[in-house]
């Protein structure tokens, strides 16, 4: 049996991140990995999105420059900084346990990694302190390879981790993608795309659900999926699975 502690879109609430990670006694003092995770009996998975703040005023968290102005080189490069500073945190508490600490890809790390589309916040605030040709900071080499390796997805038996969805299309942050507006909609719309798909359960993020983790059961009242972009709520998931048996047995949202 193994515990797996999924943590939702970070985009650079690295205080809600660790906070989360604490909680759940994965963190030491240190910033390491705590003895279950070592072990690998705790298993911590990173949904995506590690960078870009989701606001103008979690940008002035970030910085300390108030009001942020994306606009000012100065302000824009401390950004950048910022989140170097973290990713470097987090690279060296993921390369103490690779085994056991897993990040997925997410939209926002792929603009960062490949800046052909310019993302921006729901207050219309530009993400460009990492787009060079916009004036941001270039990511320093051994964080885009290391960030570059990050995968899609990952399968446990006929569970899913994934940063947006159970479709194949959403695994691909393409023109495609962001024309497409189901990767916001399809666990409103088509809930019934993880049985589609041919799994017991699956774990997204994406999307930002009010209340806090989306906790999705069947009529027959079987846990079938989970949308966690919930730092911001306070909240994380937690899941049982046998691997012996290849069975979820217990999920649930945890608030810290």
């Amino acid at each position: 049996m193994h515990k797996f502690i999924a943590i939702g879109d970070v985009h650079a609430d690295w205080s809600g991140c660790w906070d989360a990670l604490r909680a759940a006694s994965c963190v030491d003092a240190d910033c390491l990995p705590t003895p279950p995770v070592r072990s690998g009996r705790y298993q911590v998975v990173f949904i995506g999105d590690l960078v870009h703040p989701k606001s103008e005023a979690a940008y002035t968290r970030l910085t300390g420059c108030d009001p942020f102005d994306m606009g000012n080189e100065e302000h824009r490069l401390i950004a950048a900084r910022e989140q170097v500073r973290q990713l470097e945190k987090l690279r060296r508490y993921q390369e103490a346990a690779p085994h056991a600490v897993h990040v997925l890809l997410g939209n926002h790390d792929d603009a960062v990694l490949n800046p052909r589309f310019l993302l921006g916040t729901s207050g219309g605030l530009k993400h460009t302190e990492f787009d060079p040709e916009r004036g941001g900071l270039m990511l320093p080499p051994h964080l885009y390879q290391w960030m570059s390796q990050f995968p899609r997805e990952i399968r446990l038996g006929r569970v899913q981790f994934a940063h947006v969805s159970p479709l194949p299309n959403h695994l691909h942050y393409d023109d495609l993608f962001y024309s497409d507006r189901s990767s916001k909609t399809w666990f409103v719309d088509s809930p019934d795309y993880v049985d589609m798909a041919g799994l017991e359960f699956g774990v997204y993020g994406h999307t930002q659900v009010e209340g806090g983790v989306l906790l999705h059961s069947d009529e027959n009242g079987q846990p079938k999926f989970a949308i966690i972009d919930a730092l911001a709520s306070r909240e994380y998931l937690e899941l049982l699975y046998d691997e012996q048996g290849g069975r979820l047995q217990g999920v649930c949202a945890v608030p810290f």
